[in-house]
This record gives structure tokens, C-alpha cells and sequence, in this order.
């Protein structure tokens, strides 16, 4: 596997793409394979720029095993889309967003994070912010899915999906 640069990407940064950065890395490094994949997120809005996670995220991807506490809110830049081989979308919205802000060439680095999953049929991960409980944890459970699809499919290097 070659190295490999992995952006997720939900509105704010601080409930679906800071997840998603968590259990990647958690991910990578259980298969020994961190130092291959570097793992970021971002919000296409800049509301919570420089803030934790919301603590709610937090808290139940702790009980899963998972730290996002060192993790900081950020809006997408311009030199994300060079930077990034792959920026995924947590649903339609934010894909379409990063269309709009993605300069052409790098277009085909734009998918959304569950077209990897695995066992789950769902287009999107939900926006937990105004939901319960069980809205986080289904966060968690179609993050868990995607992020070990995208594992199995970085292990091929990606030669399966072209843009």
C-alpha cells in the first residue's frame, strides 16, 4: 500500500468527520497500517473553527474505544483538494458543497464516506446534532462499516474505484 491521504468531511467538524477521523486512525493502526494513511477532517463551514468535538461525540465514541479529544474543528481550504487523495462527505450536501469549492481537476478525490460501506445501505451518515442518543451510535455504526471498507479498499491500493 502506497501512502494515501484521507480528508472526511461533514458542515461544522465536530460530530460526523471528527468520528470518521477517529475511527479511521483507530482502524489503521490495529491493522498495522497507520504510518501508510494520513487521516484529517474538516467542515465545509467554519462555525466551530478551533473547537473540540461536540462532547456528545465524544462520549460515545469513547465507549467504543475511540479518542477524538485532541481533535480541533477546521474549515476545508483551497490546498485540501491538492493535499487530499480522497476527501469523503458524510452526505449529499457537503458532496455537493465540496464540489462547488473543488477546482476541476481534483474532482474525481470527491465521494462520500459510505459509498465504502460494507454492511450498511444507507446513501449518508445523518447528522447526529439535533437527534438522541441512538443517533450518535448510528453515527458510529455506518462510520465503523465505512471505515473498514475503505481499509479494505486502500489495502488494493484503489485500483478497483476510479474516479
Amino acid at each position: 500500500m502506497t501512502q494515501r491521504k484521507v480528508l472526511m468531511v461533514c458542515m461544522g467538524n465536530i460530530c460526523r468527520s471528527p468520528t470518521a477521523e477517529g475511527v479511521l486512525r483507530h482502524k489503521l493502526r490495529e491493522a498495522g497500517v497507520a504510518a501508510l494513511v494520513v487521516v484529517d477532517s474538516a467542515g465545509t463551514h467554519g462555525y466551530h473553527t478551533g473547537e473540540p468535538p461536540d462532547e456528545r461525540a465524544v462520549r460515545h465514541a469513547r465507549q467504543r474505544g475511540y479518542d477524538l479529544s485532541a481533535l480541533r474543528a477546521r474549515q476545508i481550504t483551497a490546498a485540501d483538494f491538492e493535499r487530499f487523495d480522497l476527501l469523503l462527505a458524510m452526505d449529499w450536501d457537503n458532496l455537493a458543497e465540496l464540489k462547488e469549492l473543488c477546482p476541476v481537476e481534483h474532482r474525481g478525490k470527491l465521494r462520500r464516506l459510505t459509498e465504502y460501506a460494507q454492511r450498511f445501505d444507507n446513501p449518508v451518515v445523518p447528522d447526529p446534532y439535533y437527534g438522541s442518543a441512538a443517533a450518535f451510535e448510528q453515527v458510529l455504526d455506518l462510520v465503523e462499516d465505512a471505515c473498514a471498507g475503505l481499509i479494505a479498499e486502500l489495502a488494493t491500493d484503489g485500483s478497483e474505484r476510479q474516479g
